[in-house]
């Protein structure tokens, strides 16, 4: 059993901030997360996004959030249980909380807080009546290591943030990209938009509006995609193609723990994001109230109120008076 005073299933970037508040009120954090390492999503799906919306960092890559969040949380000596996914809270008679993994690992502490962005993901697959036979064989729903695509030739069919960003990433690594959407609207930020056309200028990208890829061909591995545009067919050889359409949310487990749900969310009261079961806090994307915005920087908001009504019921007798980082500074733990 690992012991702890909050557990927090979720270790994206809100939970790793509760972290560094929780620990600022000397207490403890244990994370759990399904994923095999702490980021989130951030680490998972968009490594080499840009974020533009964290306050003090006019652009910040995702990967390199994640690493500044966890240089911050590391004086606060955080647990970890990765690669295994939260599936049960349980409560004691002493209203403490037993959160058990998907491989038994059981973890109590008195507070729980969920952090799981938008819960489990499935990746929005287009319809063609071969593609399992080349997933994970030239078809790939994620990119997780952009380092072995570089200087490849490539397609990717979307027209959201993932699929231009990425585009944009591997054009400029001297790959050459095919860019395939189904619109001539694309749901990107304007920067990757136009960075997109003007790599197209350059040479080094090709973009397809008003098409999709219709038919796979190869062997074992891909080797020839079939895009079908408004003009005809173009047959396109080549070894990788990226279909990113999204991701579709999943709650999982979450749903059968007793929480209040709306809309694949949880409902929680904003005066410290705690759920209808006491002492169960929901922080991030995986939470809903009147005028939520799924952002960041308002997750970091949640979850500090929520470590202070955590602190609360862990020492209610103790009253806690909060200082300024600046005059206090920043304590760890030995």
């Amino acid at each position: 059993m690992i012991k702890t005073d909050i557990v927090i299933i979720g270790a994206g970037p809100v939970g790793l901030f509760a972290i560094f508040e929780a620990g600022l009120m000397k207490l403890h954090c244990h994370l759990i997360d399904a994923i095999p390492q702490a980021g989130g999503q951030l680490s998972e799906i968009y490594p080499k996004k840009p974020i533009y919306d964290i306050p003090g960092y006019p652009t910040v890559l995702a990967g390199e959030l994640v690493d500044k969040l966890m240089e911050q949380a590391a004086p606060f000596k955080p647990g970890f249980t990765l690669g295994e996914r939260a599936e049960t809270i349980d409560e004691l008679p002493n209203g403490n909380f037993v959160v058990t993994t998907s491989q038994g690992t059981k973890h109590e502490a008195p507070v729980v807080m969920i952090a799981g962005g938008l819960g489990s993901f499935e990746p929005r697959k287009p319809i063609i009546e071969n593609l399992s036979d080349f997933e994970q064989n030239g078809v790939n729903y994620i990119v997780k290591d952009p380092n072995q695509y570089q200087g490849k030739e490539m397609v990717i069919s979307g027209g959201g943030d993932s699929a231009l960003d990425w585009a944009v990433y591997f054009a400029e690594k001297n790959g050459f990209v095919h860019l395939v959407h189904r619109s001539d609207r694309f749901r990107a930020h304007k920067d990757s938009i136009a960075k997109a056309y003007e790599l197209e200028k350059q040479g080094k990208l090709k973009l397809y509006t008003f098409a999709e890829v219709k038919q796979l061909e190869g062997k074992q591995q891909l080797e020839k995609v079939i895009i079908e545009t408004k003009d005809g067919t173009v047959p396109i050889e080549t070894a990788l193609w990226f279909p990113l359409f999204g991701l579709s949310p999943k709650l999982g487990p979450i749903a059968d723990w007793g929480l209040e749900i709306e809309k694949n969310a949880i409902v929680v009261d904003t005066f410290d994001y705690q759920t209808n079961r006491s002492g169960v806090f929901a922080i991030g994307d995986v939470n809903t109230y009147p005028g939520k915005l799924k952002l960041i920087l308002c997750g970091f908001h949640e979850a500090t109120l929520a470590v202070q009504s955590a602190y609360k019921r862990i020492n209610p007798d103790k009253k806690f008076t909060l200082k300024y980082t600046t005059v206090q500074g920043v304590q760890g733990f030995d």
